[in-house]
């Protein structure tokens, strides 16, 4: 079996093991610098399963920042029937790919 873990960043919660990419909300890293998140909620190996209340302390997930930038342009677009009023606006939205070395 293999060892994950289950982390909190951004006002989310990822499920990581070493060696994935995962991407991320924005964090203030720059490109190839090494990232630590600290707010781990599980961690579990093979039948071993440690839960946190609401964090493990101690329990670290390392990673490295592989790039930044903007996911696709998102459309949104609000209409109003009978009265034409019609908005279109694009967003692009910035996050961080970030690989997982060591759980």
């Amino acid at each position: 079996m293999t060892k994950f873990a289950i982390i909190e960043t951004g006002g989310k919660q990822y499920r990581v093991a070493a060696g994935q990419k995962l991407k991320v909300e924005k964090l203030e890293v720059e490109a190839g610098a090494s990232v630590m998140f600290d707010k781990v909620l599980l961690t579990a190996e093979g039948g071993n399963v440690t839960v946190g209340e609401p964090y493990i302390s101690g329990a670290k997930v390392k990673g490295k920042v592989l790039r930044q930038a903007r996911a696709r342009k998102k459309i949104v677009f609000k209409y109003h029937s009978k009265t034409r009023q019609k908005k279109k606006k694009g967003h692009r939205q910035p996050f961080t790919e970030v690989l997982v070395e060591k759980v």
